[in-house]
C-alpha cells in the first residue's frame, strides 16, 4: 500500500452507465487544471441493472459492468495519479440491491433455499416472524393471479424469483409453487408492518446485510481492499453508517484493510452533536459545515416576516418533527418498530404487544439525535425516553419496562434501535417535515435544523475554529447528489430573507393568480421556482410531485390526489403561461439577480478556503440552480466548462483579457473557484490556522473576512442591506498590515491598518489575498514551469507544490520550512 495522502480538495463525480469511468478518465486534465486535488467517485461495483446512482450494490466482486468494468477503474486511477490526483471513492456498507434477483448471486441463493443457503447468514432477516419464510412485497391487488410459472421459475411481471430444487413438478399450479417456496409474495402494502428483513430505509429493494460478521465484511470488501493494495485508490466514503449494527466496529475493521487510509463518514450531525471522537475517521461528508455557510448569508431580521408569509407556517419545529418521525414509526417503518418489540418480548411479558409497540414508537419519535452511539451517546436516548414518557403518561409503565434494556449496549435491542432510529429520523425530517415548512426553504437542507434561521458572524468564526481544532480533515460541501436545492439555488431563495416584505406581498399577488389551498406548499413550490429560474417547466413538474408527496398533506405517493395534483401543475404551468405571473417573477429576478449571485460567489469563497477539504460537486464550479434529486444529478457539460476555464486563463495562462462580468455565463464563479482550489493545492502553507477578522464601519455588518494564515478571504453579506446603507464607503477589514495581492482580480493592496473594501470589492463581491511576495512568486514559477514544458514536452505545468509526494496535504508538514511570506504575517498579526 502506498503511504497515507490527505487531499486539499476534492471534485464529486457521479459515475453512471451515461457518464462511465472512461469518460471520467477524460476529465481527469480539466479537474487537475480547475485545481481540485482529488477524484471522488460515487458507488462503482456492480450495481442493479440500469442504476443510475450507484448505491444499490448486486455483486461485491467486480466493478459495475455498465461504468465501465474494472479494467476502466484501474485507467482512470493511474491517470488521475499521472495527473497528480488522489482517489476518493464511495462505498455502501450496510444494504445490497435486491430489485432484479437474478442480478444479485447472494438474495438469488436466500430466496432459493433459505435458512439453508451458504449465504443466508449475510442478511438480516428475522425468520421466525414469518414460520421460517422472508416476505416479499411486490404484488398487487391481483396478489398471486399476478404471478406465472415458467421454467420452473415464479415471474412477477417480468422479474425471475429462483424455486428451491425439487419444489416444482407436473400439473402444480402457481399457488402449489408458492407455497413451497422459502419466501412468500404479498401485497406491497404490508410492507409496512409485516416485513421482516431489514431494509435501508423504507426502500424494499435494498436489503440491509450484516456486515459486523467478519465472513460478510470479507466477502463485500475483497476487491476494496484490493484498490489499496494496488495503489489505486486512496480514500474512502462510507454511505449511512448509522444503518449497522456497529459503526465503530466496521470502521476499524476498514482500517485495518485499508491501512488507514482517508475515511469520511456520511454521517448527518443535529446542530451542537459531534462526531464520536474515537471512530478512526477523518470526518464527515459536510453537510455539518454547510449549515453554518448558508446561514452566516441570511438576514435575521426576515425571520418574523418570512415566518407569517404564507399565513400557515407550522408554529413549533419540534413538536412537527415529532409528529411526522411518529407518523414514519407508525407507518412506512412500523416493521422495523414490530421487530424491535419482539426482541424486547423476555423484557415485556405480559405487556400487550401494541402497548410496547406504541412505546417504541413514541421513544424513538423522540430522539434529537440520528443514532444514539452508546455508551458514549447515552444522555440522547435518557433524553428521548424522558421525552416519550413526559408526553406519553399513559406509557410509564412500559417505558420503565423497556429502558434498562434499551440503555444497555451488550443488549440486541438496544442496537437494534441503533439502527432504526436513524432510518425514522431520515425519513421523517429529512422527506416529510422539510416539505411542511416554508419560511425560508433554504433552510430545509439535509444536517440543518430549519429552526435555525440564521447564524452571525462571530458564531460562523467559532464553528470554523472548532472545525480546524477538531476535525481539520473533514470535508466541506455546498452541494451533493442528496442535498435539496443546490448551492446557487439556496444563494438565491436566501435573499428572500432581506426583502421578507416585498416576498410577503409578492407571494400573496401569486397565490391570488395561480391559488393552490395547500399555502405552506404554495410558498415552497413558488421559492423552488424562484431560486431555479430559469428551471425548464418538465423540471418543475417532477419536483412539484415529489414535494408535495413527501409532505404528505395533501396527496401521497400511495394515494395521490388527482384533483388537488392537477391545480398544483397548474400553478407550475402558469410560471410560464400566465403573462400576469411571468411579469411578476420576471420583476422579482431583476430585485434579487445581482444578491443572488453575491450569496452564491461569497458562499463558494468562504467554503473553498475555510478549514476542512473542500468538495466541489460536479458541475458546480459555475451557477448551478437545481433541486432534489434526480434534478441534481443532471449531466454536466464539460466542453463548455473548460471553453469558460481556457478563457480565463488566458494565453499561456497570463490570466483573462478582461475580468469577467457576473452574469448567467458563470465565468465568474469559475474564475472563483478555480482560483481558491489552485491556491488551497498549490499553498497549504497559507492554510494552516484561522483568525477571524474584525471589520470597522459603516457597512461592517455586510462582511465576513478570515485569514487562514496567510491567505485572506473577504467576503460580503446581506448585499440588498448593503445598498440600503449607502455601500461600503469608509469600512475597513483589519488585517496584518501586509502587501496583498487579490487573485481574482490582480488588484494590489498595499500594507496598511485596514483593507478598504470599498477599493478591494468593487468589481466582485468577494476578494481572495495572498502576501504580494505569494503571488509574485507564483507568476514566476508558472513561467518557468512554461519554459520547462517547452524545454520538455509532455511535462507538468504549474506549481504543485501539495502532492508531488504521498504525504499528508493540508497544512505545512512539521519538517516544511515557513515561507518568509507566512513569517512576515505571523509577526505583523502578532501587533496587528
Amino acid at each position: 500500500m502506498s503511504a497515507r495522502r490527505v487531499p486539499t480538495s476534492t471534485y464529486r463525480l457521479q459515475i453512471t452507465p451515461d457518464f462511465d469511468l472512461s469518460q471520467a478518465r477524460d476529465v481527469v486534465d480539466y479537474v487537475r487544471d480547475l485545481g481540485a486535488d482529488w477524484l471522488y467517485l460515487s458507488p462503482v461495483l456492480q450495481a442493479e441493472p440500469g442504476s443510475q446512482h450507484g448505491y444499490d450494490v448486486v455483486d461485491h466482486t467486480r466493478v459495475d459492468a455498465e461504468r465501465g468494468g474494472d479494467d476502466a477503474l484501474r485507467a482512470l486511477a493511474e491517470a488521475a495519479h499521472t495527473a497528480g490526483l488522489g482517489v476518493l471513492v464511495d462505498i455502501v456498507p450496510n444494504h445490497v440491491g435486491v430489485a432484479t434477483p437474478s442480478a444479485n448471486p447472494w438474495w438469488w441463493s436466500l430466496l432459493e433455499h433459505g435458512q439453508g443457503s451458504p449465504v443466508a447468514w449475510a442478511f438480516d432477516v428475522d425468520w421466525d416472524a414469518a414460520d421460517g419464510r422472508i416476505r416479499i412485497p411486490v404484488l398487487d391487488d391481483r396478489l398471486l393471479d399476478a404471478v406465472e410459472l415458467r421454467e420452473d421459475r415464479l415471474y412477477v411481471g417480468e422479474t425471475a424469483y429462483p424455486t428451491a430444487p425439487g419444489t416444482v413438478h407436473t400439473g402444480d399450479t402457481v399457488a402449489d409453487v408458492h407455497a413451497r417456496q422459502h419466501y412468500e409474495f404479498v401485497h406491497w402494502k404490508r410492507a409496512d408492518h409485516e416485513l421482516n428483513y431489514r431494509r435501508f430505509f423504507a426502500v424494499n429493494t435494498l436489503a440491509g446485510i450484516r456486515v459486523e460478521e467478519p465472513e460478510v465484511f470479507a466477502a463485500s470488501h475483497g476487491v476494496i481492499g484490493g484498490w489499496f493494495r494496488d495503489g489505486l485508490v486512496d480514500g474512502l466514503r462510507i454511505d449511512h453508517p448509522d444503518g449497522l449494527y456497529d459503526p465503530a466496529g466496521y470502521l476499524d475493521d476498514l482500517a485495518r484493510l485499508t491501512g488507514g487510509a482517508y475515511t469520511l463518514v456520511e454521517k448527518i450531525l443535529e446542530p451542537g452533536e459531534e462526531l464520536p471522537a474515537s471512530w478512526p475517521v477523518d470526518g464527515t461528508t459536510g453537510y455539518d459545515a454547510l449549515g453554518v455557510v448558508d446561514r452566516v448569508f441570511v438576514d435575521p431580521a426576515g425571520q418574523e416576516a418570512l415566518t407569517a408569509a404564507s399565513g400557515a407556517e407550522p408554529a413549533d419545529w419540534q413538536q412537527l418533527t415529532h409528529d411526522t418521525r411518529r407518523g414514519i414509526a407508525d407507518g412506512i417503518l412500523g416493521s422495523e418498530v414490530r421487530r424491535l418489540a419482539r426482541l424486547l418480548a423476555p423484557t415485556t411479558d405480559g405487556l400487550p404487544e401494541d402497548r410496547v409497540v406504541d412505546a417504541l414508537a413514541e421513544v424513538i419519535a423522540s430522539f434529537d439525535v440520528y443514532r444514539t452511539y452508546l455508551p458514549e451517546g447515552g444522555h440522547h436516548l435518557i433524553d428521548a425516553l424522558e421525552s416519550a414518557a413526559e408526553a406519553r403518561p399513559d406509557l410509564d409503565d412500559v417505558i420503565d419496562r423497556i429502558a434498562p434494556t434499551l440503555i444497555d449496549p451488550d443488549s440486541a435491542a438496544a442496537v437494534r434501535l441503533q439502527q432504526t432510529s436513524g432510518m425514522v429520523m431520515a425519513k421523517g425530517v429529512e422527506d416529510t417535515a422539510f416539505y411542511r415548512t416554508s419560511r425560508l426553504t433554504s433552510l430545509s437542507e439535509v444536517g440543518g435544523d430549519p429552526s435555525v434561521f440564521a447564524v452571525s458572524v462571530a458564531d460562523f468564526h467559532r464553528a470554523q475554529r472548532d472545525r480546524l481544532g477538531s476535525w481539520p480533515h473533514t470535508m466541506t460541501t455546498l452541494t451533493t447528489h442528496d442535498t435539496k436545492r443546490s448551492e446557487d439555488t439556496r444563494a438565491r431563495i436566501a435573499v428572500l430573507a432581506e426583502i421578507a416584505d416585498e416576498w410577503s406581498s409578492t407571494l400573496d399577488r401569486l397565490q391570488s393568480l395561480a391559488p393552490l389551498e395547500d399555502a405552506v406548499l404554495a410558498d415552497l413550490l413558488w421559492q423552488a421556482i424562484v431560486g431555479a429560474r430559469p428551471a425548464s417547466r418538465e423540471r418543475l413538474h417532477a419536483y412539484a410531485e415529489k414535494a408535495s408527496r413527501e409532505a404528505g398533506d395533501s396527496t401521497t405517493w400511495t394515494e395521490p390526489d388527482e384533483d388537488f395534483e392537477r391545480r398544483m401543475h397548474a400553478l407550475v404551468d402558469a410560471a410560464f403561461d400566465d403573462p400576469a405571473v411571468v411579469a411578476v417573477l420576471d420583476a422579482l429576478d431583476e430585485r434579487i439577480d445581482a444578491a443572488g449571485w453575491s450569496n452564491g460567489l461569497g458562499a463558494k469563497l468562504v467554503q473553498l478556503t475555510g478549514p476542512g477539504v473542500p468538495d466541489v460537486y460536479q458541475g458546480t464550479e459555475t451557477w448551478d440552480r437545481s433541486l432534489v434529486d434526480p434534478d441534481n444529478r443532471r449531466p454536466v457539460d464539460y466542453a463548455e466548462r473548460r471553453h469558460v476555464l481556457a478563457t480565463l486563463d488566458g494565453p499561456e495562462e497570463s490570466g483573462p483579457e478582461r475580468l469577467p462580468a457576473i452574469g448567467l455565463d458563470g465565468a465568474a464563479k469559475v474564475l472563483v473557484t478555480s482560483r481558491a482550489l489552485r491556491l488551497r493545492r498549490d499553498h497549504p502553507e497559507l492554510f494552516t490556522r484561522y483568525l477571524g477578522l474584525e471589520a470597522s464601519g459603516a457597512a461592517a455588518d455586510h462582511v465576513l473576512a478570515f485569514d487562514r494564515g496567510g491567505a485572506v478571504t473577504i467576503a460580503t453579506r446581506l448585499p440588498i442591506g448593503l445598498e440600503r446603507v449607502g455601500g461600503w464607503g469608509d469600512t475597513l477589514v483589519h488585517a496584518a498590515p501586509v502587501e496583498r495581492v487579490d487573485l481574482l482580480t490582480g488588484r494590489r493592496v498595499p500594507a496598511s491598518r485596514g483593507i478598504p473594501l470599498a477599493e478591494v470589492l468593487a468589481d466582485l463581491p468577494v476578494a481572495l489575498l495572498v502576501p504580494a511576495a505569494v503571488a509574485d512568486g507564483t507568476e514566476r514559477e508558472s513561467a518557468g514551469a512554461d519554459a520547462a514544458a517547452d524545454a520538455a514536452p509532455g511535462t507538468a505545468t504549474g506549481s504543485r507544490t501539495g502532492n508531488d509526494s504521498p504525504t499528508t496535504s493540508g497544512g505545512t508538514s512539521p519538517d516544511e520550512p515557513e515561507s518568509e511570506a507566512q513569517a512576515e504575517v505571523e509577526i505583523l498579526e502578532g501587533h496587528a
